[in-house]
């Protein structure tokens, strides 16, 4: 389905053209004076070196738009300010009331696409710190799939290296059952301290863990197993946190740092062969232009230590080649946070140089683009004092404490709003409303920016929060069971005479524009806000037209609106990885 606004563009292009003799672009944007502005008479007229309005006033001759706007003036310096006609709102919300997918179409360019988030490390709790990276990395899939695209989830775990001499060792001391059960009732935080306190009091500990850490990176079978033991039961653990958030992580989703242990020697002799390597104090790196140091000296990626070992870097470059090259992906996401820029950068240049970028290296029986490699940046979760949120003993908060208190102040809160609610009921729609809470509260702000966690300011029933955009589709779907109409149909173009009519039928009609714009530029806050002025549009609308009390077509038209606005609101909420209950 079109969208108003590309209906406009169809018909004002060609008389642009026609005043230029070239294409030109009309620039159509919504507007406070109408419902839409065009700025492209004042662009033509610089290149043209002719007055605007003169412009606009030729475009308008030869622009075809009696069927589609009332209204058609110029202002100010040369501005077309475009009222659409009822008739054109009608016919366009009755094509999108017939479309399962709300006028948002399916990509005629379809991508494979890697999305890398959450990944949190073996034998370690997730935390607070966990928290934006899954949600905002489940935020991307969900839109991106809508979109048609083929998302590949990646859950970078950190499942190998150094420590895990020590948590092996410390699994032996305590018993192999007992270890088994100490993780997967969820204790991995005491797990792992118990570990490093044996390693940092115990000198014979400490050699034992060395040793070990040489036979996991040797193959040793025996050790091995042990280290599945503990990367077993860590997923366990991951897997009922991501459940209980909500997120489409699943467990064949997890690809850890283990998995690229295989590509990293020939990595490195890949990047030997290229020159891309230097010895540096007998360490291999790679000197990636453009990255100094404060005394502007190169910064290195160290790819290779000088023991031999392979730095992290190696993982990560093993692990960008294996997407370009082996997955023949087209669009990379990483959605880690914002202090990791620099070295994400790093890896990311070093790759360019490589050629792994290069579409024709990625798949040669697909040409295509280079492929797009983006950093989801987003900045830390502070506390009321304006700090890093962490306990009040200084620790990082844990993940599924943070939820269940969200959840428990969610329950009293219903508890007191629909005392009706039967049990089991009121546990979903507090479950629904405490997740979605904190969801929302980091979606609808701009991801690069830090913010404050506040559970009394995200679980409010008012202002810019998920409990209202919550509360405002069970509204809608309370009008609908009270009228009977669980799913009206439009038989032809809806009744709009209302001027609250009118800007609710803008709002649910520029929802396709929203999410193709969000899929591109991954910025969450703007489908947020979207939403969130649609529930505001809809109270005006509830309040100055009547949709139980109206009659004939005008109740009919209002009881499409109000369905539209609940599915509009459902998918929207469905897309940020909230639910939206159907009472509440």
């Amino acid at each position: 389905m079109t969208t108003p606004e590309k209906l406009l563009i169809e018909r004002l292009a060609p008389a642009f053209a026609r005043v230029a003799g070239t294409p030109a672009d009309p620039t159509i944007r919504p507007s406070r004076h109408a419902d839409f502005q065009c700025d492209g008479a004042l662009a033509l007229g610089r290149r043209l070196g002719r007055d605007a309005r003169e412009i606009a006033a030729e475009v308008l001759r030869y622009a075809a738009l009696d069927d589609l706007c009332s209204a058609a003036e110029i202002s100010g310096p040369g501005f077309v300010n475009l009222t659409l006609a009822p008739t054109a709102l009608g016919r366009s919300l009755a094509g999108i009331a017939a479309d399962e997918r709300l006028g948002v179409p399916r990509t005629d360019r379809p991508e494979t696409i890697v999305v890398d988030y959450s990944g949190p490390n073996t034998a370690k709790e997730m935390h607070v710190g966990h928290l934006r990276s899954t949600i905002i990395g489940d935020a991307a899939v969900r839109v991106l799939e809508w979109q048609g695209h083929t998302v590949l989830r990646r859950n970078h775990l950190g499942d190998w290296g150094t420590p895990f001499g020590m948590l092996i060792e410390h699994l032996l001391d305590i018993g192999e059952t007992e270890a088994a059960h100490e993780l997967s009732v969820g204790d991995l935080t005491g797990f792992y301290q118990a570990a490093r306190r044996a390693f940092d009091a115990d000198e014979e500990f400490r050699v034992r863990s060395r040793e070990r850490v040489v036979a996991l990176q040797a193959g040793d079978p025996t050790t091995l197993r042990l280290w599945r033991v503990l990367v077993t039961e860590s997923k366990k653990y991951f897997m009922a946190v991501y459940a209980r958030l909500g997120v489409r992580l699943t467990a064949d989703d997890f690809v850890g740092e283990s998995r690229y242990n295989d590509r990293l020697a020939p990595l490195v002799a890949e990047l030997a062969e290229l020159g891309l390597l230097r010895e540096s104090a007998g360490a291999q790196c790679v000197f990636p232009a453009g990255f100094v140091n404060r005394d502007g000296e190169p910064l290195p990626l160290i790819v290779r230590k000088s023991d031999g070992g392979f730095g992290y870097a190696a993982t990560d470059l093993a692990t960008l080649r294996h997407r370009l090259q082996d997955l023949a992906a087209d669009r990379l996401l990483y959605v880690v946070g914002t202090p990791q820029s620099g070295h994400l950068e790093m890896v990311f240049t070093t790759g360019r140089d490589a050629g792994w970028h290069d579409a024709t290296a990625r798949d040669a029986d697909r040409p295509s683009a280079p492929a797009r490699i983006e950093h989801v940046e987003f900045g830390y979760v502070l506390g009321s004092d304006g700090k890093i949120l962490r306990t009040r003993a200084g620790a990082s908060i844990k993940l599924v404490d943070l939820l269940d208190e969200a959840v428990s102040r969610a329950a009293a809160t219903i508890a007191e709003k629909n005392p009706d609610l039967d049990a089991d009921a009121r546990a979903a729609v507090a479950r629904a409303v405490g997740i979605g809470a904190v969801k929302y509260a980091d979606l609808s702000g701009d991801r690069r920016k830090d913010y404050r966690f506040d559970y009394d300011r995200m679980l409010s029933f008012d202002g810019n929060t998920a409990p209202y955009l919550q509360y405002a589709h069970a509204r809608a779907r309370s009008i609908l069971r009270r009228a009977g109409a669980e799913a009206p149909r439009a038989t032809g173009p809806l009744v709009i005479g209302e001027p609250a009519e009118r800007a609710l039928a803008l709002r649910l009609l520029a929802f396709p524009d929203v999410i193709a714009e969000v899929g591109e530029s991954l910025d969450f806050h703007r489908l947020a806000l979207h939403l969130f002025e649609l529930a505001t549009t809809v109270t005006g609308f509830y309040e100055n037209c009547p949709v139980l009390r109206s009659t004939g077509e005008i109740r009919h038209s209002r009881l499409i609106l109000c369905d539209l606005t609940a599915r509009t609101l459902a998918r929207g909420l469905d897309l940020l990885g909230i639910e939206a209950p159907e009472r509440m």
